[in-house]
């Protein structure tokens, strides 16, 4: 398992696709402190899951990052814990600004849902309010990034 990010991006694009090695050009991909900086300055994303009948489901989500590990607070009853009981893989999206100026990251990964108390403290104090009800564990697997030519990471 890659101890960092830069680790597991490294291994990402170690097993891609020509189309995927053209896509993500070793030049437009983000460095090591690019990639922690701007994952930690973020705070949602865009997180897929599959529903039991195959059909994709895309929903928004905060995260918490901690190395490659994504800390998901969620709602009772959630499609997203619900497709995961089902599927335990989950692609995690952070993307942001347009045309020459946009940057992406996207990573992937097994989860587990797991009750409020079994994620680490100082994640759980991160989110404001009583809301969640249960906490979803993405252990990254895999990372794609490109920073487009005036992006700012």
């Amino acid at each position: 398992m890659s101890h960092t990010l830069a680790d597991l991006q490294d291994r990402t694009f170690a097993k891609a696709t020509p189309a995927t090695d053209s896509t993500y050009p070793p030049e437009r991909r983000l460095t090591a402190e690019q990639l922690a900086a701007y994952l930690d300055r973020r705070t949602y994303a865009v997180v897929g899951t599959a529903r039991p009948d195959g059909r994709p489901h895309a929903a928004m989500s905060m995260y918490v990052r901690r190395g490659t590990t994504f800390w998901l607070p969620t709602v009772s009853g959630s499609v997203r814990a619900r497709n995961l009981r089902e599927q335990p893989w989950l692609t995690l999206v952070v993307a942001e600004a347009d045309g020459d100026a946009h940057i992406v990251v996207i990573l992937e990964g097994p989860t587990e849902t797991l009750p409020l108390e079994d994620a680490p403290e100082d994640v759980r104090a991160v989110v404001e309010g009583d809301w969640p009800r249960a906490w979803i564990r993405l252990r990254a697997e895999r990372l794609l990034s490109y920073a487009a030519e005036d992006a700012k990471p």
